[in-house]
């Protein structure tokens, strides 16, 4: 299996398919296309989120504001699983949680930090190879040109087999991108919102645990009841719960919790109990 993952929109994942299919016969899965443009950091929230979820694969992924500068291609492997992208930070939130416990899609890699991105070794279990491609058709589509045939190469290959290929070498430091940790409190915590989903649901970096035994919070100094599921409150009603990522989520039931709690993706939240 390899599967798909970008922000380009229609058509250009057709090509990326069509170069894979040529090479392999491998089983195709679009994850998803639709990432905000150029964002690197939401595009690897989720991909951390969804890629334990698979069986071993190999991993495509394309969010790549640096197409056709000096930054590597790369290749990780993760456990069973190999993920292929550019060196930006895309890939290791994902690695890490697979190289830790993939089979419930939670896994035990830290991603937290007090940087978003430096430069360093990979975690343990994990490798990384830098890829090379010769003179890629595009400087501007390199999921095409250099991703989508370096995907078909190491599935024909198997992930065990990658630091056997010529176009592999390893490499000890990569772009790194781990997620700001939120500053826990005894009357509660303070963090940001990492990303808000296509409902409007705003997840933070907060622990869902930061919620045990409460049934009400402040958040951003105004009141909300603290509920399980959606479907707890009446439709439009605003409520905290925890999220299926397993961190605090702002939202509204049958309705947009970012515009009910007035954030955005790197707002500030503050929960008080």
């Amino acid at each position: 299996m390899i599967t798909l993952a970008t922000d380009f929109g229609n058509p250009y994942p057709a090509a990326m398919r069509g170069v894979i299919l040529r090479r392999t016969d491998a089983r195709l899965v679009d994850v998803a296309h639709d990432f905000p443009r150029q964002d690197v950091r939401t595009a690897a929230f989720w991909l951390r989120e969804v890629l334990p979820h698979f069986p071993p694969a190999v991993h495509c992924a394309v969010v790549d504001p640096g197409v056709g500068t000096g930054r590597r291609a790369l290749v990780v492997r993760a456990g069973d699983h190999a993920l292929v992208g550019p060196d930006n930070g895309l890939l290791l939130p994902a690695a890490r949680r697979l190289a830790g416990d993939g089979a419930d899609g939670r896994g035990d890699g830290d991603d937290e930090a007090d940087e978003d991105d430096a430069t360093g070794a990979p975690a343990p279990g994990i490798e990384a190879f830098a890829w090379r491609a010769d003179d890629p058709a595009s400087s501007t589509f390199h999921g095409r040109d250099v991703f989508a045939p370096a995907a078909a190469a190491v599935h024909e290959a198997g992930v065990e087999a990658i630091g056997e290929l010529d176009r592999a070498t390893p490499v000890d430091e990569v772009v790194d991108l781990r997620f700001p940790a939120p500053d826990r409190r005894d009357d509660g915590a303070d963090g940001e919102v990492l990303v808000v989903d296509g409902f409007g649901n705003v997840i933070t970096n907060v622990p869902g645990d930061a919620l045990d035994g409460r049934d009400a919070v402040r958040v951003n100094g105004e009141p909300y009841p603290v509920a399980p599921s959606y479907a707890h409150r009446d439709p439009g009603d605003a409520l905290v719960m925890v999220g299926s990522h397993g961190n605090v989520e702002l939202a509204v039931n049958r309705g947009r919790g970012d515009e009910a709690f007035g954030v955005g993706v790197g707002d500030a939240v503050s929960l008080r109990f």
